[in-house]
């Protein structure tokens, strides 16, 4: 294991020279040593591309191919940055994470280039990687190694990602990550969980997100461990990936693993190596069926992209826990009006929280934290940082013991699939249908882990709701996201608001779907919509049943 404060460059510089297999994906296998050339190639490349003057900043919207974590090896060995854009992102959305960071340069590949189409990036250079004129403007920096082209000095402060981050109003903010804190949190993992060189990392997680390059890619680095790439997540492709790389680590969100549940089960679900699944959002319910086919552990986490708090599970974590705050973290249950800290959580005979109420509180650091900030939004930073602690914005409940359990979040945010997604963008968006004459978008608990979108539409006078109008409606704007369109849509004579004539949210929320009014819904992703009649309805409420889950919010 590496000792001592580094950076991000020492560990692609490391692989120099060593030639033990480094990069793998289905038809291509990388040294180590083809990967750090490969890095100081595309190095040079930025280094003469970049303007002067301009934020060394490159975006890059690629699955998950062997160019990403090229790229990435690149940016720190140039003290570059990259800003991870997230492919399910449209239209003047698209455009607007890629000018807010900045970037002067956008690396793709031809399979996202309509998602350009007609997009204002002044200043912005494309390289599209799977082209033959791509191939002719890296050739000339074939001979280039490591440390020769640097655009910005390199130290453990040096920044490295952008992030985008969800809040709760707004457009999305791009954390910021240097590559101290990175590979930081790639030795702490190494050392959790003891990886060794001789572990193989399977990434099948987007590497836009945090997920796959902290918790994944990162902690490979500092091994000195091959990593195996697959483009996008596939249950059917899972366990033949995992059984051809020999992988023993991964990374995965709650969806994925209910995914990998219901493919059709085999005799040879258990012939892998594959030993450690780490993530969030699996539920305890999922995670012990999980073992219980594939004989492989899931270890359940709490972190984001801005690296502000950290929670470890650790052995003697109570089922439904996340675990204990990570060590030098002072993480605290706080009730967010008064600044205190929130009793310890008080259970029932039957395992039930009894005093909600009191206990669930947002979870702070009031520690040094890692958090460096957001791109220019010194808004959202001061949000972040008041009086002296980090608050994360989630909302956790303690017990006695310290054990620390995830409650939900703020109100205004969902988490789909483990994508944080902001209800006012998503109310922007399906306010323009003409039908509409109120609309509010709010958080419904998903049967398995995270939240699912619900919305409820107020008409105008004389409409009909038409679903399949509404569907081609959802289909033709431009900046819907593939997380956005709702799973529920609840269609009320009018919409019920607070005595200051605000949309009263929580009481949509506490109905759910449960509702005299008529519920339309998409029993699965891209089905057209129907009325969810008590016989599915019913049929819904078993498979939160099975994992323990009630679609109505504790709190």
């Amino acid at each position: 294991m590496v000792r001592g404060v580094y950076t991000v460059a020492e560990l692609v510089q490391r692989q120099w020279g060593d030639h033990r297999t480094g990069l793998r994906e289905s038809d291509l296998t990388l040294s180590r040593h083809q990967v750090a050339a490969g890095a100081a190639a595309r190095a040079a490349l930025l280094a003469d591309l970049l303007p002067r003057g301009a934020e060394p900043h490159l975006g890059v919207l690629l699955d998950n191919t062997p160019e990403y974590p090229l790229w990435l090896s690149a940016a720190a060995l140039a003290g570059a940055a990259v800003a991870g854009l997230n492919p399910t992102r449209r239209g003047a959305e698209l455009a607007r994470d890629i000018l807010h960071t900045d970037c002067r340069i956008l690396v793709t590949e031809r399979a996202h280039l309509p998602l350009l189409d007609g997009l204002d990036l002044p200043g912005v250079r494309l390289l599209v990687t799977d082209t033959e004129a791509y191939e002719r403007l890296l050739a000339p920096y074939a001979a280039a190694k490591p440390g020769e082209a640097v655009v910005r000095p390199v130290t453990p402060g040096t920044r490295l990602l952008l992030y985008f981050t969800s809040g709760s109003t707004g457009a999305p903010k791009a954390a910021l990550c240097g590559q101290g804190r990175l590979a930081a949190a790639g030795a702490s993992l190494v050392a959790h969980f003891r990886l060794s060189a001789q572990d193989t990392h399977y990434i099948c997680m987007p590497m836009f997100h945090g997920n796959a390059v902290i918790a994944n890619w990162a902690p490979a680095l500092v091994a000195g461990a091959p990593v195996a790439l697959r483009r996008r997540f596939s249950a059917s492709g899972f366990l033949p990936d995992v059984k051809e790389f020999g992988a023993t680590y991964f990374t995965y969100v709650g969806r994925a693993v209910q995914y990998l549940l219901a493919t059709p089960e085999s005799p040879d679900d258990r012939s892998h190596a594959l030993r450690l699944g780490f993530g969030t959002e699996a539920g305890t319910v999922d995670a012990a069926r999980f073992e219980a086919r594939f004989a492989v552990r899931l270890v359940e986490g709490y972190g984001s992209s801005e690296g502000g708090a950290a929670i470890q599970r650790t052995r003697g974590t109570p089922a439904g826990a996340i675990g204990r705050a990570a060590p030098g973290d002072d993480l605290a249950v706080v009730d967010r009006a008064t600044g205190q800290e929130c009793p310890p959580a008080v259970f029932s005979a039957s395992g039930g929280l009894s005093n909600a109420s009191a206990a669930i509180g947002e979870l702070v650091n009031r520690g040094r934290s890692p958090f460096e900030g957001y791109w220019r939004n010194p808004e959202a930073d001061a949000e972040r940082l008041r009086n002296g602690w980090y608050w994360t914005g989630d909302l956790f409940y303690r017990d006695a013991e310290g054990f620390l359990y995830f409650a939900g979040r703020d109100d205004d945010r969902l988490r789909v699939d483990s994508e944080n997604l902001a209800a006012a963008m998503i109310e922007n968006i399906l306010a323009r249908w003409d039908a509409a004459a109120a609309v509010a978008v709010y958080a419904v608990p998903d049967p398995v882990a995270g939240d699912q979108v619900m919305a409820a539409l107020a008409l105008r006078e004389g409409a009909d709701f038409d679903p399949a109008a509404f569907a081609d409606f959802l289909s033709a704007q431009p900046d819907l996201g593939t997380k956005m369109a709702p799973r529920f849509v609840r269609v009320v004579p009018a919409m019920p608001t607070t005595a200051t004539n605000k949309i009263h949210r929580v009481a949509l929320r506490r109905a759910s779907f449960h509702t005299p009014d008529p519920v339309w819904w998409t029993p699965a992703p891209g089905a057209p919509y129907q009325l969810l009649t008590p016989a599915s309805r019913a049929a819904l409420l078993e498979q939160y049943a099975d994992h323990g889950r009630s679609p109505v919010p504790e709190a």
